[in-house]
């Protein structure tokens, strides 16, 4: 590790600040207006993308919460949008099956105390807190209405979660009526957060790219490495963001997905009660037609991670796994890889290392996936690889303080 004072080792990833630090403490009353700023902890998150046209429809949204607590909130999101995007109504309940919630617990949700808001565009706002408690690992339903959204959408294009649309449907309503379209993708909701019970707790952002975000996971089963982490570190109240973005790259990125460095503080640094953030990116990079080279790639990263620790946050650099077998693969970008991850294992500029590529390479070829790891595109793993991904990320022995 470099002098900078750290004092996590790579089997001391996770908790690091979340059992040494104390959450910020949450406001006693709703904000005169609708805030950008969250309070409390994330317990879900989803980076925002650019996935369509709006429309005038309504949305039921299922999402899977990590930490459980009170005062429940949701950021919406109009990052990619070009007009004011309206929202007359939004409501949170738990899922009973398919569009239909268990009774009496759908909740309306205010903005300011209103129950309309206006996001501007580029811009996010956080509902106020709702009343009561929601526990860990419950499927939460957002429903909300967009009465005349027009031009770019924001939201998440690869939910791997089936959610449900409605031309006439009631966003306050119980039953699955009006609910009948599905979606494979969340629209304008981008965060959750809640009071956790300790008050000590704090929340873990995995920030990566097609493997972070899910790709070769079963879909509908929440079997993407976040959401194992989540249930590995549920009895400690900590939240666990999956901010992965299918592509997404290190250095370089489109308005449709930004670079890993451009979205670092609307995806990480923004949200609330984030102590520790887990980067896990780079294969895009050095397999890209303009593939770049070890240096380029390690000063992405120490850059990222020098905002980060400005941020006062823990930084777990993950080594990149293999992928020979994918079309892009060749000998060069094995070595780069090599050599990356060298840089990751050896170079101080992370508080922890989590080695994914030790977890998952074929002891009899390194440069491939385990075979039984693999999803058969020998680059994502499947669920067993994304469980040694998790394992990967270990527990901490001590506290990382800065």
């Amino acid at each position: 590790m470099s002098g900078r004072g750290r004092a996590c080792r790579a089997a001391a990833v996770l908790l690091l600040t979340l059992t040494g630090q104390a959450t910020a403490a949450l406001a006693a009353t709703p904000p005169a207006g609708p805030t950008v700023r969250g309070s409390g902890v994330v317990t879900w998150g989803a980076s925002a993308q650019r996935v369509g046209q709006g429309a005038d429809r309504a949305y039921r949204l299922i999402v899977k919460l990590s930490a459980g607590g009170s005062d429940l909130r949701v950021r919406l999101s109009n990052a990619f949008g070009d007009h004011p995007l309206t929202v007359d109504a939004v409501h949170a309940g738990l899922q009973a099956g398919g569009a239909a919630l268990r009774p009496r617990t759908n909740r309306a949700l205010t903005f300011g105390g209103r129950h309309a808001v206006s996001v501007p565009p580029g811009g996010t706002v956080w509902s106020d807190p709702m009343s009561g408690r929601v526990p860990a690992g419950a499927r939460l339903a957002v429903s909300l209405r967009t009465p005349d959204a027009r031009g770019p959408a924001t939201g998440h294009e690869m939910a791997l979660t089936t959610s449900y649309l409605g031309r006439d449907a009631d966003p306050g309503g119980d039953d699955a009526t009006g609910w009948t379209p599905t979606t494979g993708s969340w629209w304008y909701l981008d965060a959750v957060s809640v009071r956790p019970a300790h008050p000590r707790a704090g929340a873990v952002v995995a920030l990566g790219d097609s493997i972070t975000d899910g790709w070769g996971s079963t879909p509908g089963l929440d079997r993407r490495w976040p959401d194992d982490l989540a249930r590995r570190l549920r009895a400690d109240g900590t939240g666990v963001a999956n901010e992965g973005i299918s592509g997404n790259r290190v250095l370089t990125g489109d308005d449709g997905g930004p670079s890993a460095g451009r979205r670092l503080e609307r995806d990480v640094l923004s949200q609330p009660g984030v102590r520790t953030v887990v980067l896990y990116e780079g294969v895009n990079d050095l397999k890209a037609d303009h593939a770049a080279d070890a240096d380029e790639i390690v000063a992405g990263y120490r850059e990222i991670a020098r905002r980060a620790h400005a941020a006062g946050l823990c930084v777990v650099g993950a080594t990149v796994a293999p992928f020979k077998g994918w079309h892009q693969w060749d000998p060069d970008a094995e070595a780069v890889r090599r050599e990356v991850n060298h840089e990751v294992r050896t170079g101080g500029d992370f508080d922890a290392v989590a080695d994914v590529d030790r977890a998952l390479r074929d002891p009899r070829d390194p440069a491939r996936l385990r075979p039984d790891l693999d999803s058969g595109d020998h680059l994502h793993p499947d669920d067993d690889g994304m469980r040694a991904i998790a394992g990967a990320v270990d527990r901490p022995s001590r506290d990382c303080r800065r």
